[in-house]
């Protein structure tokens, strides 16, 4: 994240022939208003309209430290999502099928919290979300850059979800990419319950890839925000304000956002540099082999530490394991088994799962119904979710009231499904509507 993206970087997989053209669109404001827009949840979002065929998206960003009040606050949502947003055709709706992945932290508790990477899919009959286990302590605000990316299959309309350049997940209900102004890319912070939160500076970086499979930065003009919050000051005081930035030239350079807790927390220039991470590059290199998937593995970790946004253009051989192979970091592969935070017996209440999950999905709680951890099978709704999530001790939460799901839109679907870690709370896999369904 030190240095932007100069120029277009080619991917050695493909033969490219020249440079891509000049992507020319209207950035698209009344989307952006429309989507990002409520009264209960707040937004810090870009939201870019490439203008031509967009068959992939990267971001990058810092596992920062976001922070919650230690009081009560009841059965009210309190919870911060960061994350890269792809929609591969907008034709019929704004409101198109897309697929979301990045950075999630919720209140659970008077003093406790969840906090971890997951990625979703989204769509006009349902959606689906799976927590993310692979990567190096993916659960840890250790100021680790990670990366988050989703490209096209091959043949088809489905995506791959990549975390950290390794698959975690495909997409199974996604449309058709054709020509025009008919793809957006969108990336930022949402809040809800701001009074309680801390969240201190995030540079996103953001990229997308054309038809020709050429990884590019979007034209500024092609780039809409919508901020929720007034812009911190000293006439908006914190904690209800964000603080914003889009650092551009004629390209998305980044994004830097944060939504500070207390005034002093809000004279930082958002655009600082961030803290240097907490962990060492060679405790982690350690071990691993000199190449993976033909991907030089020392060479990619030092650019994760360094300036993520580049790496598919200088570290051999990734940027053909990301469109082939798609495991390409021996470093960030799921560790076999349970998850190391998920210890044997409760310590989460049927009474705390049944609170969260009514508020989440939005349905009344003597609507949902509680099976605990002891459950042998997770139930067939959500067969379809990685395996690295099912031999977590899990409480299992259905519904079959109305519920928009996790989606911040006024539509309703029948019905959810939902796991829930025992040991932390945190949301491990949902589905609702439809894509309960899905195989």
């Amino acid at each position: 994240m030190i240095s932007a993206c100069a120029g277009v970087t080619a991917l050695t997989a493909f033969t490219v022939l020249g440079t891509a053209p000049s992507a020319s669109a209207a950035a698209p404001k009344e989307a952006c208003t429309g989507l990002y827009n409520a009264r209960i949840t707040f937004w810090a979002m870009t939201c870019s309209q490439p203008g031509e065929p967009m068959i992939g998206g990267f971001a990058t960003w810092r596992n920062i430290p976001i922070t919650f009040d230690q009081v009560d606050t009841g059965s009210a949502t309190v919870q911060v999502a960061n994350y890269l947003r792809v929609s591969p055709n907008t034709s019929s709706s704004p409101l198109a099928p897309n697929i979301e992945i990045g950075l999630y932290a919720e209140k659970t508790g008077k003093t406790t919290h969840t906090y971890g990477p997951r990625w979703s899919e989204l769509t006009t009959s349902g959606g689906r979300t799976t927590a993310i286990k692979a990567g190096v302590n993916p659960t840890k605000p250790d100021k680790r850059n990670h990366t988050y990316m989703t490209v096209r299959q091959d043949s088809g309309n489905q995506w791959d979800v990549l975390y950290d350049f390794n698959k975690v997940g495909s997409t199974t209900k996604q449309l058709k990419v054709i020509g025009g102004n008919t793809n957006r890319i969108d990336v930022g912070l949402e809040v809800t319950g701001p009074k309680y939160i801390n969240v201190p500076s995030i540079a996103n970086r953001m990229q997308f890839m054309t038809g020709n499979k050429v990884w590019q930065q979007v034209a500024t003009a092609n780039v809409a925000k919508s901020v929720t919050l007034p812009a911190c000051s000293t006439s908006h005081a914190p904690p209800n304000c964000f603080t914003t930035k889009l650092a551009d030239n004629s390209k998305f350079t980044q994004w830097t956002i944060s939504k500070p807790r207390r005034q002093a927390a809000a004279a930082a220039s958002p655009a600082a540099a961030p803290t240097a991470p907490t962990h060492s590059r060679d405790a982690v290199a350690a071990g691993l082999p000199a190449t993976f998937n033909g991907v030089d593995q020392q060479a990619l970790q030092a650019c994760l530490e360094n300036d993520p946004d580049s790496c598919l253009a200088t570290v051999p051989g990734l940027s053909e394991c990301v469109v082939t192979t798609r495991v390409c970091n021996a470093a960030a592969l799921p560790a076999d088994g349970t998850s190391g935070d998920d210890a044997a017996g409760a310590d989460v209440s049927a009474t705390d799962i049944r609170a969260r999950a009514a508020a989440a999905f939005d349905v009344p709680g003597d609507a949902v119904a509680v099976e605990p951890p002891a459950s042998p099978a997770a139930p067939k709704a959500l067969a379809h979710a990685a395996d690295s999530s099912r031999g977590n001790a899990a409480w299992t939460v259905t519904s079959t009231s109305s519920t928009p799901g996790l989606q911040r839109t006024d539509r309703r679907f029948d019905g959810f499904t939902a796991r829930y870690s025992a040991h932390t709370g945190a949301l491990l896999e949902a589905c609702w509507g439809d894509l309960c369904d899905a195989s």
